[in-house]
């Protein structure tokens, strides 16, 4: 089914851009595919299902070197998922501090828009919070 993919099938199996195919491959995440005799890359099933991993575990927000990772110990079969649990659980607490960083930052932009009147741009409570402070 996926044997021979150009590289622009590839991409758009796995819902993806080119770019990012070509990018995986330099940065080792994707092996660079044999070529045709027509010298197209061709991509078979494994890069597919590699390349889906790989999208599937950014959309998720894991970093590039977390993927490699992932990637590696996804072909460990026997090996105990201990760390890759490890890895899912760090990257949650990651993503429940940016959550209190972004509510934080969320309510402290209310409170500007709220502390907002209206009236003209020189009493602007939003601008005058945005100022830098000077010394009196």
């Amino acid at each position: 089914m996926a044997t021979g993919l150009t590289i622009g099938h590839l991409a758009k199996a796995a819902e993806t851009k080119v770019e990012t195919v070509r990018y995986y491959e330099r940065i080792g995440l994707l092996e660079a595919p044999g070529r045709t005799q027509g010298n197209y890359r061709a991509y078979g099933a494994d890069a597919l299902s590699r390349l889906s991993f790989i999208r599937r575990a950014r959309d998720l927000g894991f970093s590039i070197d977390q993927v490699r990772d992932l990637l590696n110990l996804a072909g460990q079969k026997q090996r105990d998922c201990g760390s890759v649990d490890v890895m899912a659980l760090e990257h949650l607490a990651e993503i429940d501090r940016k959550l209190a960083d972004l509510t934080a930052l969320r309510r402290e932009l209310g409170a500007l828009i709220s502390s907002c009147q209206g009236g003209t741009i020189s009493e602007c409570r939003i601008l005058e919070a945005l100022a830098p402070r000077t010394e009196r």
